[in-house]
């Protein structure tokens, strides 16, 4: 375990050893500024001798990887879960504006506000906060180290390049749809005009197209659609079969990392000044050749260039949540006609959404607040502590 340093203008510094750090708190020359990661501020003037740290950071859609090495020692290590529900939240949304705007009530169109926001470097909501995330993590582990050099990897590859290795020039703008009248036909096309689930057997001549995954969730990519009879289709949403059929292969992860890719590299630059770009057939050939685990921090190691430096015994788990609901209004309306504000109020009995606490000598998270007082608490993996614990008991960390 390393304790981190900073001094008394809030720079970093070398990280030190608990013993060390005990010492310096008990004589009043430090104070405690961060339980986690655990963070000292000098209170006094000392020698501020600094090696070169490199960071490492695997970048990734759901994922991130950090590593700090020396050429001797890890001095940081730490895996970042992102947020993956906005795409979901900004649908649902969606779907209840427009339920407001056509059967609650009818309001006349005014303007059109939605092409003219889109400028040129727009980026999808989901994008841009993964972006940030990514930047913010990095700038974090600034704080706490002095960073000299950060190397990242971002994956980038061809995706068509995969789906049809002779594909060239004018055949990038001509995609799985080309020569049909929209993505309906395509996939009637694509199954031969025949239910995929009874193979014709139900004589039902109406076809129709089935999402595997929910639009709000899949999208209505030709891989996430599948030509069902009527007959077969009502009855699986009635509960009476079950479809074998999958969803084809997703290249969800690997088109963000595309779009993101120099928009990530090129803001990281702005930032800081010595910026490396890797790949991950390097990554991976230094984890093999190293005998290394696979894991997001060991990939985060092996950018860094120091894989075989003595490793960190203890290392963090990052889980990035929604921080406020911030929707105004509930899909459905109560009794009487009346909306109500769908948001808990900042502080509930003193505590806040996701606060760490101690409880009955367990570190855990508030999941779940009630106003009368009873928290449903959890572990950061969302194994259950007490579903409706006593705040009277509850200690903030």
């Amino acid at each position: 375990m390393r304790v981190y340093v900073i001094n008394q203008k809030k720079e970093p510094l070398m990280p030190t050893t608990p013993r060390k750090a005990r010492k310096l708190l008990e004589q009043g020359k430090a104070k405690v500024i961060n339980r986690e990661p655990f963070t000292i501020q000098l209170l006094v003037a000392t020698g501020e001798t600094k090696q070169d740290i490199t960071l490492g950071v695997d970048a990734g859609s759901r994922y991130i990887g950090l590593s700090a090495t020396t050429e001797k020692q890890e001095l940081f290590s730490a895996e970042v879960e992102l947020r993956n529900d906005i795409v979901d939240l900004l649908a649902t949304r969606r779907q209840n504006r427009r339920s407001r705007r056509s059967r609650l009530r009818y309001r006349k169109p005014r303007f059109l506000n939605r092409v003219s926001s889109k400028n040129k470097g727009w980026l999808a909501p989901s994008i841009e906060h993964k972006i940030n995330t990514h930047l913010r993590v990095i700038n974090d582990v600034h704080k706490i180290l002095p960073i000299t050099k950060i190397i990242v990897e971002v994956a980038s590859f061809d995706i068509q390049k995969i789906k049809n290795p002779a594909i060239e020039g004018a055949e990038y703008q001509q995609g799985d749809q080309l020569g049909f009248w929209n993505t309906r036909e395509y996939v009637l096309h694509r199954d031969g005009h025949k239910c995929q689930h009874c193979l014709g057997r139900s004589k039902d001549v109406v076809l129709e197209v089935h999402h595997i995954e929910s639009r709000k969730v899949g999208g209505d990519a030709p891989n996430n659609l599948i030509t069902l009879c009527n007959t077969c289709h009502e009855a699986y949403h009635d509960g009476q079969i079950n479809l074998k059929a999958k969803r084809g292969q997703s290249f969800k992860d690997a088109t963000f990392m595309g779009i993101m890719r120099w928009t990530f590299y090129n803001k990281l630059k702005d930032l800081y000044p010595n910026i490396k770009m890797t790949y991950g057939y390097i990554t991976k050939n230094t984890r093999i050749t190293n005998k290394l685990p696979k894991s997001h921090r060991t990939d985060a190691l092996c950018i860094t260039g120091n894989p075989t430096v003595k490793r960190l015994d203890n290392w963090y788990y990052i889980k990035k949540v929604r921080k406020h609901n911030r929707q105004i209004h509930k899909a459905n309306i109560s009794k009487g006609g009346k909306k109500k504000l769908n948001q808990a109020p900042y502080l509930v009995k003193g505590f806040r959404l996701f606060d760490k606490v101690m409880y009955d000598n367990q570190e855990c998270f508030i999941f779940g607040r009630r106003s009368s007082g009873y928290f449903d608490l959890r572990k950061l993996d969302g194994t259950v502590v007490h579903r409706s614990a006593n705040c009277k008991y509850l200690k903030l960390l």
